[in-house]
């Protein structure tokens, strides 16, 4: 049985890899993007994407874009150079609510993560509610998270990736 540690380095590809098709699938066939139940997921890149290119595990180049309208050719320039998205600003919206959040490609760690509105606590009796509440909101970013990267890994042991999906991807950065 493999160490984690080594499990770890071995696998940590994958989730900017899955970034960097997120963030494709985004600009290029966002209505491919569906929940469980089969409706489409109203996901859209937020204001911040940081890319880096690294080969022997040596960090080459790395870039970061920020800002409400930036211009995000730089992004597809480094990707069409071997970068991958290794952290991601994300805005989630359903059902009028909308999620604010950071997701980090090596360990998928969600950071900044600003949930809809909640009523306010009026007195220590309703704490445990909103905390219930909160929570549930959370955990709405979790499985469409999952199940995004469900979707990815389906699409990456395919054979799709390679005849489709990588070429698509490369169309899409000489544009």
């Amino acid at each position: 049985m493999l160490d984690v540690a080594v499990l770890y380095n071995k696998y940590k590809f994958l989730g900017n890899e899955f970034l960097t098709w997120l963030w494709f699938t985004l600009e290029n066939n966002p209505d491919s993007l569906l929940d469980d139940e089969g409706a489409q997921i109203e996901l859209s890149v937020g204001n911040r994407i940081v890319l880096q290119l690294i080969r022997d595990e040596t960090l080459l180049e790395s870039v970061s874009i920020k800002g409400d309208n930036a211009d995000l050719q730089e992004g597809i320039l480094a990707i069409r150079k071997g970068a991958l998205v290794t952290e991601m600003s994300l805005v989630y919206k359903k059902n009028e609510l909308t999620w604010n959040f950071v997701v980090k490609g090596e360990n998928f760690n969600v950071t900044g993560l600003k949930t809809p509105e909640t009523p306010p606590v009026e007195n220590s009796d309703e704490t445990e509610g909103a905390v219930i509440d909160k929570l549930f909101l959370s955990a709405e970013v979790v499985q469409t998270m999952e199940t995004l990267f469900k979707t990815f890994i389906e699409n990456r042991i395919s054979p799709s990736w390679k005849n489709k999906t990588v070429p698509s991807i490369k169309k899409w950065t000489t544009i």
